[in-house]
């Protein structure tokens, strides 16, 4: 092996590195997504319910 050879297997283990770390903060991107919608769903229902709850006792 040369001195070519080892920079060019150099530059292609931080290609991939380099598009790895992009593909995995797409999937944390991903994640919290669909981790804040879950959670402003369960708080939409939450105050629904609650919501729901407190008229009616006022309506008494």
């Amino acid at each position: 092996m040369n001195v070519e050879d080892l920079v060019q297997e150099r530059i292609a283990a931080a290609r991939r590195k380099i598009a790895n770390d992009k593909q995995r903060r797409a999937e944390l991107a991903e994640a919290r997504r669909h981790g804040i919608a879950a959670r402003h769903r369960q708080k939409l229902a939450h105050l629904a319910r609650t919501t729901t709850q407190y008229h009616s006792s006022r309506a008494r």
